[in-house]
């Protein structure tokens, strides 16, 4: 019975313990909208969610949250370029998801791209181990954005 119970707490109680945090209701409502949602959420769209459930909680204790989570490497932080930051979890229910995303310049719809071929993943890993080699530079992560339009919106055009 323990063991069920052990799997149902999220992934990140057990970062904030060895970082050295509490994890605080602000911080648990933030991290449960972020893992319930598929979408990339901006600080406000947050906000809405947990103030729903927590009026307590102001947008001030949002952002600040936030950039603890990002820099505690829980939470990333993108920008694709509509002057908004938007937040996702860096790490799903099953672990990591490491994505690439698709940015439709016309509409904002933003495509997660998962679903990596073998020549894609081994042309990361050579252009990874070249920029490695070349600038003495230990990569630990990456984000890439392709930028263009959807189908949506060149059917439009």
């Amino acid at each position: 019975m323990f063991n069920r119970m052990q799997n149902q707490i999220p992934w990140w109680h057990g970062r904030f313990r060895g970082g050295g945090y509490r994890l605080t209701v602000a911080r648990q409502a933030i991290l449960n909208v972020l893992g319930k949602s598929d979408k990339h959420l901006s600080a406000e769209d947050i906000y809405l969610a947990v103030h729903k459930v927590y009026p307590a909680i102001g947008l001030t204790t949002v952002y600040r949250t936030l950039e603890l989570l990002v820099q505690m490497k829980m939470v990333f932080k993108f920008d694709f370029g509509d002057k908004r930051a938007r937040y996702e979890l860096a790490e799903g229910v099953q672990g990591t998801k490491h994505h690439h995303h698709l940015v439709c310049s016309a509409c904002g719809r933003i495509i997660n791209y998962t679903d990596f071929i073998d020549k894609e993943i081994e042309l990361l890993n050579q252009t990874e181990k070249g920029l490695q080699e070349k600038f003495n530079f230990k990569i630990t992560n990456h984000i890439i954005q392709f930028y263009g339009l959807c189908d949506k919106c060149q059917k439009n055009g």
